[in-house]
């Protein structure tokens, strides 16, 4: 698929009820091992992509009392955070399955207040205006330029995804500046979106212009829409931190619904809906007018301009203004947690965990598309997958419950490789046009299966993540972790679309004047019009993308045999005191 959406929402943590069996002296169970991660709703073409939480505040250092009556922190709560780790897991294991489901529907029976049904219908919108521009970026752009560019080229415009990925990098500054008169969070969603839709307005004018002769264009394309992941990314810091304050704390486990809902409609908006809209074919079948990309980068920028409007008129509760969050702490935090060697070695699994499908995430439909398949039969496609990653979600959460959540995580590469090399071979024997419901049926079954083995991949390590966090920490464990989690699916993308053009070998023979001349531009459909045009054709004598596949297949497969599913045993059976920055 096109690049993915991920969900990574860390609520804060809840208390829990203590067992019976328990002593005077036991602790609350610990949610980071006897309690599920809440499962992703889906894998889209933003896999490398997840929703990051807020920075945590760094504690008070002026050496006041760390709790004040107001906080509604008791004797008994202080008393319980002076236990260990050893009694806080024995406090755990008392807790029946019974018990903890008895306490968890204590809160599911209480109706939803109307400021809370308020706050999820903003934080909808606000997830929804960010979708928007990712979806262009990562999922329709791509598509629409390989008719006219080479793979090379289109590898330039994919590095507009990267700066997603890395937004752990200045999150901190998010979190510790604003205008208090604004508010925390306004202070940054409001001038990102007005940014967003000053952007898209402006870039909406010369879109035709640039679509239709992107080759000359291409690095203006790319910084223009590099700028506004990167604020959509900042936008989203700011987003995921207000999401915490806007819900009660019976309902924070809707911010993560909130943001399934809101990004994955806006993503499918600018790349499933505006793929089939803007297909011409599409648009005579239907009798329905063509929709350009100017024209719905205008209707986004107008939906940006009008949120922000809304916004200006929503008051922001103050968030603890007095607390103190040092950017310098929170990057020395990171700092530390980067030297624990445990982190070390599963931050390195994570950088090459993806391997083996780098060239079937980053190429595959793109060669689809290339040898006949309609962008709107695409869009129908990834379409039909979104409700099977619902089901895959729930799978990975219950199948990553217990003390071995790297199990789903590790058997799921097997799938997954085998998938990757059944596409590889479906782009191999790619009939010629019209294409007929029965290998469209396969395209369908491949991409379904893949995405639902990577979902329940995702809940996995997902899971493992959030059992060896150190809760002193949390967010900015659970953050670093999903930044190189979201790195191993993107880092590979530039070279391996680099390397298909590379290994690649075509040529434009015109046989009325007998010349035979070597064309890289061959792989698109503008280059082969203009072999045509010569009175030649194109001919590809080695197509790169077999080559290029069938390394990271190999690589894949040694990876997982000598490295990935070893290592993983190994980081699965370290006790999670061991995970612990001090």
């Amino acid at each position: 698929m096109p690049t993915s959406v991920r969900s990574n929402k860390h609520p804060r943590r809840r208390r829990t009820k203590p067992s019976k069996d328990a002593t005077p002296d036991s602790s609350p169970a610990s949610d980071q091992e006897g309690m599920p991660r809440s499962p992703r709703g889906q894998t889209t073409s933003l896999e490398s992509i997840s929703i990051q939480p807020r920075t945590p505040k760094t504690p008070r250092s002026n050496g006041g009392p760390l709790w004040r009556a107001s906080d509604g922190i008791g004797d008994e709560d202080v008393e319980l955070s002076l236990l260990g780790e050893d009694e806080r897991r024995q406090a755990a294991q008392g807790m029946t399955l019974e018990e903890e489901q008895e306490y968890l529907a204590q809160a599911d029976k209480k109706p939803m207040s109307n400021k809370d049904k308020r706050a999820i219908a903003l934080l909808i919108i606000l997830y929804l205006i960010q979708g928007f521009p990712l979806g262009l970026a990562l999922g329709s752009l791509p598509f629409l330029l390989k008719e006219h560019l080479s793979y090379s080229q289109i590898a330039v415009f994919s590095l507009a995804s990267y700066p997603y990925s890395l937004k752990l990098l200045w999150s901190p500054i998010v979190d510790s500046l604003f205008i208090p008169s604004v508010g925390r969070r306004r202070s940054w969603i409001i001038p990102m979106q007005v940014l967003i839709g000053s952007l898209m307005l402006i870039i909406s004018f010369n879109a035709e212009e640039y679509m239709n002769n992107p080759s000359e264009h291409i690095n203006i394309m790319s910084i223009v829409f590099t700028a506004l992941v990167v604020l959509s990314a900042t936008q989203d810091i700011a987003v995921d931190g207000w999401a915490l304050t806007l819900l009660s704390q019976d309902n924070l486990p809707f911010a993560s619904t909130c943001q399934t809902i809101g990004l994955n409609t806006g993503y499918f908006a600018s790349f499933t809906v505006f793929l089939a809209l803007n297909s011409e074919s599409f648009s005579l079948k239907w009798g329905i007018p063509r929709l350009h990309l100017s024209t719905y980068m205008q209707f986004c920028s107008v939906m940006s301009f009008v949120v922000t409007v809304w916004l200006l008129f929503i008051k922001e509760e103050n968030e603890h203004e007095d607390e103190d969050i040092s950017i310098k702490s929170v990057y020395l935090t990171m700092w530390n947690i980067c030297k624990l060697k445990h982190i070390q070695i599963l931050c390195l699994l994570h950088l090459f965990a993806k391997i083996g499908w780098a060239a079937n995430d980053a190429v595959t439909q793109l060669k689809m598309v290339e040898k006949g398949l309609g962008r709107e039969d695409l869009a129908i496609a990834v379409l039909i997958d979104f409700p099977f990653q619902m089901v895959a979600g729930y799978v990975a959460g219950r199948w990553s419950r217990g003390d071995k959540p790297l199990r789903p995580w590790m058997l799921s590469f097997w799938p997954r490789l085998v998938l990757t090399f059944l596409a590889t071979l479906m782009v191999f024997y790619f009939p010629a046009p019209p294409i007929g419901m029965g290998f469209f049926a396969l395209i369908i079954l491949q991409t379904v299966l893949s995405s639902f083995a990577g979902t329940v991949q995702f809940g996995g390590i997902s899971a493992f993540h959030t059992r060896i966090s150190d809760p002193v920490v949390g967010g900015t464990y659970m953050t670093l972790l999903a930044t190189f989690t979201n790195l191993g699916g993107t880092w590979p993308r530039f070279f391996v679309l680099k390397g298909v053009d590379l290994f690649s070998v075509a040529t434009c023979q015109i046989k009325e004047q007998g010349l035979s001349v070597k064309a890289a531009e061959c792989v698109s459909d503008h280059g082969k019009a203009a072999c045509a045009d010569l009175g030649g054709e194109c001919i590809t004598e080695r197509d790169g993308y077999y080559i290029v596949s069938a390394v990271c297949l190999a690589l894949g497969v040694l990876s997982v045999i000598f490295f990935m599913i070893p290592t993983a045993r190994k980081l699965q059976a370290v006790p999670p005191s061991k995970w612990r920055v001090s």
